[in-house]
C-alpha cells in the first residue's frame, strides 16, 4: 500500500535559521510563517487520527496507508515543528506535552475543513444533528440517563452517541475531537491541559445488597463495617478513584479489602450479581440511585464516606460546544 500524496522537500533547520537571521533585516517572512506555509492538511490529518487511534498500526488503517507512510509524515511534521510531538512504542503512541498543545489547533482546523467541504456538497446541516457524550461507568447509568432522557424530550429527533470509558479515555476522545462533551473527574494538571472541569457534584459511596439478604432484613439498623466481611463484595476495579475510596473506607476500619472479592468496571454485572447472590456492593451511589427509589436494591446503614470525589462536566477549552451539546450540558447542571 503507497502514500499517493507527492512528498515535500523536509525542512532544512540550518535553512530556518538562516531565515530567522535574514527576518532581522526585514528580508523574509518568519520562521513561523515559513513553517506555516510548509505544514500540509496530510501532516494535520494524520497527525489527528493517529492521536485518536493511539496507534500508528490503526492510524494507518483509518487512513489506507501503509505505516511506515505513517510514520515518515509524522516525521516530517516533527522536522518543521522542530520537536517531538509523538513518542512510539510498543504499546501504542503517546503524545507529548508539545503534542497535546498543537492538537488542540490541528483539531480545530481539520473539523473546520470537514464543515467547509459539507457547505460545498449541501450536507452542512444533517437532518438528525448528534451530540457525541462520553462518561464514567459510574456516570453513565445515573446522572447521565437522566440528562439524556430529557435532552430526548426536548429535541426528539436528535442523534445522541454514548461512549463509556475511564477518565484518561474521556479525555484523550475530548482532546482528539472524538467527543463534544464528557462527565468525569478532574485530573492531573498536566493531563487537563487543554480540557474545562466544571463540577456537579461530589460522589459518595453507597453499600447495596438485594432486598432479601439477610444484612437488609435489619431494615435501617446501623451495621459495623465488619459485618460485610461475611459476605461476598464487589468493589471497583483496580487503580480507579471509586476503588481508591472503597480500600480508604477498610483501611479507616483497621481491615484490609477481603480477598475472594469480584471487582469489575462494569455496573450491569455487578448490579446483576448483587440481584442474584448474596453479594455486597460497594458502589458510588450515583449508579444505583434508581435501583434505590425502585427498591430494586437496598442501602444498608453501614456509616462510609461522603462526598469523597468530584464528578463533572468535562469540555475542551476554547472550544464553543454546538447547541446539542449545550442543551445536554445544560440538562446536567439542572439535574446535579
Amino acid at each position: 500500500m503507497e502514500d499517493r500524496d507527492p512528498e515535500p522537500r523536509p525542512a532544512d533547520r540550518n535553512e530556518l535559521r538562516a531565515l530567522d537571521a535574514a527576518k532581522e533585516y526585514g528580508e523574509l517572512p518568519s520562521r513561523s510563517a515559513v513553517t506555516a506555509s510548509r505544514i500540509r492538511l496530510r501532516h494535520l490529518t494524520c497527525f489527528v487520527v493517529v492521536a485518536q487511534e493511539r496507534t500508528l498500526a490503526a492510524a494507518a488503517t483509518r487512513l489506507h496507508l501503509s505505516q511506515p507512510a505513517v510514520s515518515k509524515t509524522l516525521a516530517e511534521l516533527e522536522e518543521l515543528a522542530g520537536r517531538r510531538l509523538v513518542e512510539r512504542g510498543r504499546a501504542g503512541s503517546q503524545l507529548t506535552p508539545a503534542g497535546e498543545e498543537f492538537l488542540r489547533y490541528a483539531v480545530d482546523v481539520t473539523q473546520a475543513l470537514e464543515s467547509a467541504a459539507a457547505v460545498l456538497t449541501g450536507a452542512a446541516v444533517p437532518i438528525a444533528p448528534t451530540v457525541r457524550v462520553a462518561a464514567l461507568p459510574t456516570v453513565a447509568g445515573g446522572l447521565l440517563v437522566h440528562a439524556v432522557a430529557r435532552l430526548r424530550a426536548r429535541r426528539p429527533h436528535a442523534g445522541i452517541s454514548v461512549r463509556i470509558g475511564d477518565n484518561p479515555e474521556l479525555l484523550a476522545g475530548l482532546k482528539s475531537g472524538e467527543i463534544d462533551v464528557a462527565v468525569g473527574r478532574m485530573a492531573e494538571p498536566a493531563m487537563m491541559q487543554g480540557i474545562s472541569f466544571e463540577l456537579l457534584y461530589a460522589e459518595s459511596l453507597a453499600v447495596v445488597t438485594r432486598p432479601e439478604h439477610p444484612l437488609a432484613v435489619a431494615r435501617d439498623k446501623p451495621l459495623p463495617p465488619l459485618a460485610l466481611l461475611g459476605y461476598p463484595l464487589i468493589v471497583p476495579g483496580t487503580g480507579t478513584a471509586p476503588r481508591h475510596d472503597v480500600e480508604g473506607f477498610f483501611a479507616a476500619h483497621g481491615v484490609a479489602l477481603p480477598p475472594g472479592r469480584t471487582e469489575t468496571q462494569s455496573v450491569s454485572v455487578a448490579r446483576a450479581l448483587t440481584l442474584v447472590s448474596d453479594s455486597v456492593w460497594i458502589t458510588p451511589q450515583h449508579p444505583v440511585q434508581l435501583d434505590l427509589d425502585r427498591r430494586w436494591l437496598r442501602r444498608l446503614n453501614v456509616p462510609v464516606p461522603a462526598s469523597v470525589e468530584p464528578v463533572g462536566i468535562l469540555s475542551r477549552s476554547g472550544a464553543p460546544p454546538g447547541e446539542l451539546a449545550t442543551q445536554l450540558m445544560d440538562a446536567l447542571r439542572e439535574l446535579s
